[in-house]
Order: C-alpha cells, then sequence, then structure tokens
C-alpha cells in the first residue's frame, strides 16, 4: 500500500465513522476504533510503514492533543462554575488523588504489574477527556450545572493526568529517593510556572492584536492554531509535557477575556477537532494488533470492571464527602460518566516509547521496559469499554435520576407575543416542555400569569446561552415583531439545537428580491403551512382564536382537518409517536393516523 493511499483511507474511514455513529446514534468513537483495528489487522497497513521514526508519529499526536484541549478550554467559562465550581475542584484534586492511587494498586495486585508501571497506568487512567465526553453530553443533555461539572473535569483533568505521568516516568528512572524527590518538586514546579505564566502572557498578546485589528479576520482561526502549535512545543522544551497544560490554559484565558469575541475562531476548532479525532483514533488502533489485544484481554477486563464498579464511584464519592453542592444522585450520574479517550491513547503511546528508550539507555531494567508494550491494548481495551459502558448506560441513568430529558423536544420560544402564551399554554397542559424570552416586560408578565416559564431577556444575549437552563428544550421557534432578529437567533442557536430544529416565522420580505431579503443561510426554517407572518398570527390570537388539539384516525385525517376550518386555522404543532413533539411545516409529510395536531382556530369555529 502507497503513503498516498494509506492516509486517504486514514481520512475516509474516520468520516465514514463519524457520519455512521451519527446516523446510529452510537459514540463515533467505538465506530473509529473499529475502523482503525479493521484497517491496521486486516490490511497490514500501519502509520510507522510511513515514518522514518515513531518520534514523527508521538511529536503529532501530541500537537493534535494540545489543539483539541486548546479548544476544549475555549469551552470553559468562569460563570459555568457559580453552581459547580467546588465539585470541579474537588474532582480534580482529592478525585484524582484517589483516582490514582487506586488504579496504581490494583495495576499492581491484580495486574501483577511492577509499580512503575502500575503508577504510569494510574496516572494515564484518571483521565477523561472531552473526545468523548462532549459528544456524550449532546447525547444526554443533563441539566446545565451537571453538565458544566462534567465538560470542566473532562478538559481540566487531561492536563493533570499528562503531568502525572511525567512525575511517575522521573521517579521510575531516578537512582534514589532524594533524587526522586528533588526531581518531581522541579518537575512540577516548572511544569505549573511555563504552563501557566506563558499561557497567560500569550493571551493578553493574541487579546490586544484582535482588540487592535493587527491581525486579519480571515487569518484569526490559522493564527491561533499556529500560536498554540508554538506554545506546545515551546512549553515542551522548557518542560516535558508542560504543553497540554499551556495549551489548556491558553484557551481558557481566551475564552474568559472580555475585550474580543472568540466564537467564530471556536467554530473552525470544532470542524478541526472532528478531523484530528476521526484521524488519531484510526491511525493508534491501527497500530494495536489483533494478537496483542487478545492476550491482554483478561486483564484489561479485569481493570475495566474495577475501574467501572470501585475506582470511578470511590473516586466521585471521596471526593464529594460532606458537599452540599452535589446531591447524592448527582453523585451516582458522575459515576457513571468517566470514559477515557484520545488523551488516554496518545499518552500511553508516548510514555510506553519513553520507558522503552530507558530501558534501552540502562535507566531501567529490561524487563521493565518490556512490560510497557502490555499497557497499549490494556488502555484500548479500557477505552473502548468504558466508551461502551458509559455511552449505552449514561443516558438512560440520566433521565431515571431526573438529571436529563428523554429525547428532549421542548420548545423555547423567541417571543411571548400572545399568539406564543395560548400555544405554549396549551403544549405544557400536555406535559410538553416550554420556555418564552422576551424583552418586552408587559409579554413576560402576561406569561407568567398564565403559568407559563419566561423570562425577560434578549435571545441574542451571552446570559441566554451561557446561564439559562435550557434542559428539556430541543427546538427554537423565533417569533418576534422583528424579521432580522428572527433570522438572527435562528442562526446563533444552529449549534445548540441543530439546524433541523431552528425555526422562525416566515419574513415579510419572504419572496423579496434578494438585494433586500436576510440571506438565506442565515434564517432558520420557515414554520407552519402556509408560511403565515407575524402579524397573521398574532391577529389570529386578538380576534379571539383559541388552541385546538386534535388526534387524527383513520376516519377523519388531515384532509378533513383543513376541510374543516379552511382559511380559519393555522396549523401549528403535531406530536407523534416516534418523534414526539414537532413544529409544523409547508413541505410535512401527511400524518398518520394516532398523530394529535395543535392549531390556532378562530373563535367562531372552534
Amino acid at each position: 500500500m502507497t503513503p498516498l493511499t494509506y492516509f486517504t483511507l486514514v481520512l475516509a474511514l474516520g468520516i465514514a465513522a463519524q457520519w455512521l455513529a451519527w446516523r446510529c446514534k452510537l459514540p463515533s468513537i467505538l465506530i473509529l476504533l473499529a475502523f482503525g483495528f479493521g484497517l491496521g489487522n486486516f490490511t497490514g497497513a500501519t502509520i510507522d510503514q510511513f515514518l522514518v521514526a515513531n518520534d514523527v508519529l508521538l511529536s503529532a499526536v501530541g500537537l493534535c492533543v494540545a489543539v483539541i484541549l486548546f479548544e476544549g478550554g475555549l469551552t470553559l467559562k468562569f460563570s459555568d462554575l457559580k453552581e459547580s465550581g467546588t465539585p470541579v475542584l474537588r474532582l480534580c484534586t482529592l478525585g484524582v488523588v484517589v483516582g490514582f492511587l487506586l488504579t496504581t494498586a490494583a495495576s499492581h495486585y491484580v495486574l501483577g504489574f511492577d509499580w512503575r508501571i502500575a503508577s504510569l497506568l494510574g496516572s494515564i487512567l484518571v483521565v477523561t477527556g472531552p473526545t468523548v465526553i462532549a459528544p456524550l453530553l449532546r447525547h444526554i443533555k443533563p441539566s446545565r450545572k451537571i453538565g458544566n461539572v462534567v465538560k470542566w473535569e473532562g478538559i481540566v483533568i487531561d492536563p493533570i493526568g499528562a503531568i502525572l505521568a511525567v512525575l511517575v516516568y522521573q521517579v521510575a528512572i531516578a537512582g534514589n529517593v532524594d533524587a526522586a524527590r528533588d526531581e518531581i518538586l522541579r518537575a512540577l514546579g516548572l511544569t505549573l510556572l511555563v504552563g501557566v505564566v506563558l499561557a497567560f502572557i500569550l493571551a493578553k498578546i493574541i487579546e490586544l492584536l484582535l482588540k487592535h485589528h493587527l491581525i486579519p479576520d480571515y487569518l484569526h482561526s490559522v493564527f491561533l492554531l499556529a500560536v498554540t502549535a508554538t506554545a506546545f512545543a515551546a512549553s515542551n522544551a522548557i518542560q516535558a509535557e508542560a504543553g497540554l497544560l499551556t495549551c489548556t490554559v491558553l484557551g481558557i484565558a481566551l475564552a474568559n477575556q472580555k475585550s474580543v469575541s472568540v466564537k467564530h475562531i471556536l467554530e473552525f476548532k470544532e470542524n478541526l477537532r472532528v478531523l484530528i479525532i476521526s484521524v488519531l483514533f484510526i491511525v493508534l488502533s491501527g497500530r494495536v494488533k489483533l494478537d496483542a489485544l487478545r492476550d491482554a484481554l483478561p486483564h484489561g477486563l479485569a481493570l475495566l470492571a474495577l475501574l467501572v464498579i470501585v475506582i470511578r464511584p470511590l473516586s466521585v464519592f471521596i471526593a464529594n464527602a460532606f458537599s452540599k453542592q452535589v446531591t447524592i444522585k448527582e453523585q451516582i450520574f458522575l459515576s457513571a460518566m468517566a470514559p477515557r479517550g484520545i488523551v488516554a491513547a496518545a499518552v500511553t503511546a508516548i510514555f510506553a516509547l519513553e520507558f522503552e528508550h530507558a530501558a534501552a539507555a540502562g535507566r531501567l531494567s529490561q524487563a521493565v521496559g518490556d512490560v510497557t508494550h502490555e499497557m497499549v491494548p490494556i488502555v484500548f481495551i479500557v477505552i473502548v469499554g468504558t466508551v461502551a459502558i458509559y455511552g449505552l448506560l449514561s443516558a438512560p441513568l440520566a433521565r431515571r435520576l431526573g438529571l436529563a430529558s428523554k429525547n428532549p423536544r421542548g420548545i423555547l420560544f423567541a417571543g411571548a407575543g400572545k399568539w406564543v402564551r395560548l400555544a405554549a399554554k396549551a403544549l405544557k397542559e400536555d406535559g410538553h416542555d416550554v420556555l418564552l424570552l422576551d424583552t418586552n416586560y408587559d409579554n413576560v408578565a402576561r406569561a407568567k400569569l398564565h403559568g407559563l416559564p419566561a423570562h425577560r431577556a434578549n435571545i441574542l444575549s451571552e446570559y441566554v446561552e451561557d446561564e439559562l437552563e435550557l434542559t428539556g428544550l430541543g427546538q427554537l421557534v423565533s417569533t418576534t415583531p422583528n424579521d432580522e432578529v428572527n433570522s438572527l437567533a435562528s442562526h446563533h442557536f444552529v449549534h445548540v439545537f441543530g439546524r433541523e430544529n431552528v425555526w422562525q416565522v416566515a419574513p415579510i420580505d419572504d419572496n423579496a428580491h434578494h438585494q433586500t431579503a436576510v440571506a438565506t443561510h442565515m434564517r432558520g426554517r420557515i414554520s407552519f403551512p402556509t408560511r403565515p407572518q407575524f402579524k397573521r398570527l398574532e391577529s389570529f390570537a386578538a380576534s379571539g382564536a383559541v388552541i385546538k388539539k386534535t388526534t387524527l384516525t383513520d376516519q377523519f385525517t388531515l384532509e378533513d382537518f383543513q376541510e374543516m376550518y379552511g382559511e380559519d386555522h393555522i396549523l401549528l404543532f403535531r406530536v407523534t409517536e416516534d418523534k414526539g413533539l414537532q413544529v409544523a411545516y409547508d413541505e410535512m409529510r401527511n400524518p398518520t393516523p394516532g398523530t394529535t395536531l395543535y392549531a390556532m382556530i378562530r373563535a367562531q369555529d372552534a
């Protein structure tokens, strides 16, 4: 196989795996690992055949992980920590210590590893990772508080695990206890100094450059990519594995400065992350041979069972002992959310090679160096196992504990006019989640008088995205009197709910020339059959219209419903058994018997 063929296959299989995972609603990592194992074992082609030295691969892997952690840091806002700060701190300190000690002990006493190898495995497996956590959170949609805890832990804990691995390595190759102690203090101090100070200096420089428009807009994303790579390389040159901490802190610092917006950069990084994860998992899993996996299976499954059943729950409950900020239900959910991802795979590959080099140089016994080969397949078994277990069980567990909604289809209304209040009241009475936002005090007050959840807030404000609880909501209907606001809100919430679930009422210039109309790609989907505009909806409501709920049967179809009410109705929503609550629209397929319709009917016909 030629290098071009191999790299083309890696890219094609990576994107195919992501699409298949989306289609089948499965964690993408499971399919990526399966494709990677298949590529490496059935074609016999691995990345090692096309590289002069392993150091090239490990450097590339480290750089890719740094970009992933930088992108993860960009998603972390300090405002998230108002409710979740203490749990995050406890999990990333005491929880890490407990997890490290228990995993090390299990690796030594159960798997029979030398203490040095066991400690390395313990440091690697304290990490979880944004590559797995982010897709799971999108799938589960837990409450904002617990989602923030999981998100922060998954990103912050990764460089901590890498630093732990460095310290373990330094102790392993140290000649005596005094030398080991001195090396630990030196490495830890230098890592923290380099990681934090360099990150904040770079963040301030970037902030000033962007604030004064010294970098053109089209270079923002690639400029930050280059800065991330430079920061990673410079930090690692000063202290091994300090680069991951630098890149994580750099992302957090940029996300929390107030001078310039970095959201457009985050969108680029999210797309880049999908590509990096796809390629890395296939390349790294392709290096693991089936024979090695088979030999490591007993040890891997034993460690997996201990991690899932004993170590993670103990880490969570000990870390949050006597804490009033995390309920028992939330601790149970946190105990079932520790999947390992690309960081664990990458750090294992890096330090397995470091231990081999140390053994070859005589700083470790050859026996210890040889055993490091067993770590890689064991960690991949843990990755597959934890992703499968947590990916399949965490969503139903969250719903069982009342921390998430099953297939959230509730509606966020941008605007709380009279017709919205009528529709939202009918939906809420039938158990559907709704939330109304409006800047008009009178509209919000009237909504609250009707018993509806409503906030006086701008749909485009940071408050809505960063602080408002959106649990149970899966769709946006933007229905303000301002068509431009509706379009902007729809465009803004595409990344929250997905393009298929973002709607707006038909704009006044719906069929206008492109010179005066809002660009199509900036709009949401147009809601409701016949594409009624805001004025028509409000005039219906003002004339005394009511919301009527009708369940279709074989004898009473949609055509019968339309014939009965003619032009005196506007069909708004429908509820089906398989898809739940949906916004009605022009191209909607004919609903089947059993479908429930919500329509606004003029009073004389109701």
